[in-house]
């Protein structure tokens, strides 16, 4: 439906909206209603209907979300509008008695703001606290005062500057107060991408935590850091090579000492990287393994064989190997012990006539006895 008569000639769209206590953006459907950014609108929520902003027009409405949305009840009248005057003076008077009721009962809570529903059912405290608090006397005590459903909302200090609002270091409002909808994260890491002084009075907002404007431009100094020589690199100058010491990323300039000693301040695009080196001579600097490495490849077979053996094995052998032939040395040493006890079988040697005589006369000389314990072997 275009409007209050009723006539179904515009699509069905999905309405962004936010609403005064809460910056996120909701979807609704227009319900046929002709819309525009900035209109004043009566939606349906969960808990009654509240009025709220139109901040996009994202399109029309997939066919599976249909269902899903809430409704667009009807455009903000300048009865509404004046409804809402009204409730605002209301607000503050209950924020009055609410700071009065936590005084009363002693709880080591601070109270930020309220927010009554566009229908006068629902009364909302925001408050901050440094942990949990018992409020349920409060709550009773609120609910026979105001008449109606009350509730108790703990924020955090990021939540209480964007509701309350200021002026953040650069004179202006804050962005969360005018055009944040969603806090993202901030690292210290961002700072220190950015070069800043780490020093919490100057890179905290009013809520003393990191500035949020640091994540604008981050991704800015990581493009321009990628792009740039960094500390410690080896550059070629009109003035002769030199290593880069300091790097101003937004001017586009580097201090460079040179190899005599002197340094200058030139253009980042007139400079031309060079090979890391050890020092001013100009050696380029290579990995101590891959030099090794490098070596052994390019030795013949017969000078590896003269290199001094390393620690626990051969020259050349890795260590995977080493360790293997570790293992392997007890059941080598193993196998021989056991073929050294093993006893050895001898030749059985058929006795000559002249030992055969011996044996027949019944002499017990020696010979004959070693003789017989052979044969029966």
């Amino acid at each position: 439906m275009s409007d209050e008569d009723g006539r179904p000639d515009e699509p069905e769209l999905e309405i962004g909206v936010s609403f005064r206590r809460n910056p996120k953006i909701y979807s609704f459907k227009s319900c046929g209603m002709r819309l525009s950014i900035g209109d004043r609108v009566l939606v349906r929520t969960e808990k009654g209907v509240d009025i709220a902003q139109i901040i996009e027009i994202k399109g029309r409405v997939p066919a599976e979300r249909t269902e899903e949305l809430l409704p667009i009840v009807r455009k903000a009248t300048a009865d509404d509008l004046q409804h809402l005057a009204e409730q605002e003076e209301r607000e503050r008077q209950a924020l009055k008695i609410c700071g009065e009721k936590i005084a009363e009962h002693e709880l080591p809570m601070k109270l930020i703001d309220a927010s009554l529903s566009f229908d006068n059912t629902r009364l909302v405290f925001f408050f901050s606290a440094d942990g949990r608090v018992d409020f349920r006397e409060l709550v009773r005590d609120l609910a026979r005062t105001f008449r109606m459903r009350i509730e108790l909302r703990q924020i955090g200090v990021r939540d209480e500057a964007k509701l309350l609002g200021g002026l953040g270091p650069c004179g202006r409002r804050l962005c969360c107060k005018t055009f944040m909808r969603e806090f993202e994260p901030v690292g210290i890491r961002v700072a220190k991408d950015q070069g800043l002084a780490l020093n919490p009075n100057k890179i905290s907002g009013l809520c003393d935590r990191l500035m949020c404007c640091l994540l604008f431009e981050h991704q800015t100094y990581l493009d321009l850091q990628e792009a740039l020589p960094k500390r410690g690199d080896r550059v070629s100058t009109e003035h002769g090579p030199g290593t880069v010491r300091e790097v101003a990323l937004l001017k586009h300039e580097l201090q460079i000492e040179l190899d005599d000693g002197s340094e200058v301040k030139v253009a980042a695009d007139a400079v031309r990287p060079l090979a890391r080196d050890s020092g001013r001579g100009g050696s380029v600097r290579r990995d101590s393994s891959e030099g090794d490495r490098a070596e052994r490849a390019e030795q013949p077979d017969g000078d590896r064989q003269n290199q001094p053996r390393r620690r626990g094995g051969s020259p050349g052998r890795t260590g995977r190997a080493r360790r293997k032939d570790r293992r392997a040395k007890p059941d080598n040493a193993r196998a021989g012990a056991d073929e050294q006890s093993r006893p050895k079988p001898q030749r059985s040697r058929r006795p000559s006539s002249r030992r055969r005589g011996k044996r027949g006369s019944g002499s017990g000389g020696g010979s004959g006895g070693q003789g017989s314990g052979d044969r029966s072997e």
